[in-house]
């Protein structure tokens, strides 16, 4: 299909792609791309990382504006899609309708409110302007609370530590990063934040925010004079599923990442698709899967490529002076093994399934291209790859 109209739902990283793709391709007819913020689509990753140190908005531009009027991309900003009816393949924004013959949806995630009496006091971290509220804020403070021990709550703690504040981190679950990382790792990051002066609380959960402290479920009050709420994201579904396609977790899609209507397809933090190794649905939130999976989309639409996708997921949190790099997934009971200092070994039985590394950019390139091998290397067969495990036996390994 090269002469159709392709309406993109999201100008996030992932629906930028698609729309880039799409005539880097080949793809000739219009192509409209729809974005509920104003201003330029920008990246989000450095939002929690270099915006806050340097206040430089211009640099997160994902393209200038005279780039979308060269490749005749009609952009929308400000613009919210209400509906979509999917009989006369129509999308409806404000008074406008858009006729289109194929939709693709990359409508993101959005932060996770928790039910906590006060949470309205709380900062969020998803967009510029919320990122531009934080880092004023930042400015005339001394003391930070961080709800949620992920990847944003780190990162912050990191920067607000290099700014000379008091930083605790309360975390309901026991240890940090705990949905992504091994046990090993997550001690790591814990000991190197601890020794920066962050504070940790544990399995410990929020319980009420009150004015000057959070209160936690131990029953201890911490004071702050400021609080970032990073306790997790949810996927927007609600436009998909009032228009009747199967969400799940997400917009559910197939191998092709087409949803139950096959002229709609869903890419990024927002959709669940098929693990080709497990064959589940997953959902995930990187900036790889949304543009690897905008490309995938762009094949198919222009080509009419019959191609899966199955790209290796791989993920990175930059934390003070340590970059944390992870290819592919691990469940919560894989077995895992150290290597050095820096890396840690994942393992799905005896078949490899994620590499965490910690500033060791060509264990984590070698490891995405072992993972891409179908299927992945046995623990066994490492060694003949290059990697000496050593001899651990499973009592070794946790």
């Amino acid at each position: 299909m090269n002469d159709g109209h392709v309406v993109i739902v999201g100008a996030g990283q992932g629906g930028v792609q698609a729309a880039l793709s799409l005539r880097q391709e080949g793809h000739g007819g219009a192509i409209t791309l729809i974005g509920d913020e104003e201003g330029l689509p920008y990246q989000r990753p450095p939002l929690s990382k270099d915006y806050l140190k340097t206040g430089q908005a211009e640099r997160l531009a994902l393209r200038p504006a005279d780039y979308f009027d060269r490749k005749a991309i009609n952009l929308w900003t400000g613009r919210r899609v209400d509906g979509i009816d999917r009989a006369a393949r129509r999308v409806h924004v404000g008074q406008d309708t858009l006729t289109y013959d194929r939709l693709i949806l990359a409508t993101g995630t959005r932060n996770l409110i928790p039910p906590i009496p006060g949470i309205g006091r709380a900062f969020g971290l998803r967009t510029l302007a919320e990122a531009k509220g934080l880092r004023d804020a930042l400015n005339g403070t001394r003391r930070i609370a961080v709800i949620g021990g992920g990847f944003i709550g780190l990162e912050v703690a990191a920067v607000a530590r290099a700014g000379r504040h008091e930083v605790h981190v309360a975390e309901a679950a026991p240890r940090l990063m705990s949905r992504v990382l091994s046990p090993q790792m997550s001690e790591r990051f814990r000991a190197k934040h601890e020794a920066l002066g962050t504070r940790f609380h544990l399995g410990n959960g929020v319980t009420e925010l009150r004015d000057g402290c959070i209160v936690l479920a131990s029953g201890e009050t911490i004071d702050a004079d400021l609080v970032l709420l990073a306790a997790g994201v949810r996927p927007n579904t609600e436009l998909a599923e009032a228009a009747g396609l199967a969400v799940d977790n997400g917009v559910v899609v197939d191998p092709l990442l087409r949803t139950s209507d096959p002229e709609i397809y869903a890419l990024g933090d927002c959709c669940a698709f098929p693990d080709p190794e497990s064959g589940n649905h997953v959902r995930l939130e990187s900036v790889q899967a949304a543009t690897d999976q905008a490309r995938a989309i762009a094949r198919t639409i222009v080509h009419g490529a019959q191609e899966p996708y199955a790209k290796v997921p791989w993920f990175w949190s930059d934390q003070a002076d340590w970059k944390l790099q992870i290819a592919g997934l691990a469940d919560p009971d894989a077995t895992s093994v150290t290597v050095g200092e820096d890396t840690v070994f994942r393992f799905s039985g005896n078949r490899l399934c994620a590499v965490e590394t910690i500033n060791n950019a060509k264990v984590h390139m070698q490891a995405r291209k072992l993972l891409a091998r179908r299927p992945a290397p046995a623990y066994d067969d490492l060694a003949r790859c290059g990697f000496d495990l050593g001899r651990e036996t499973e009592k070794d390994r946790v």
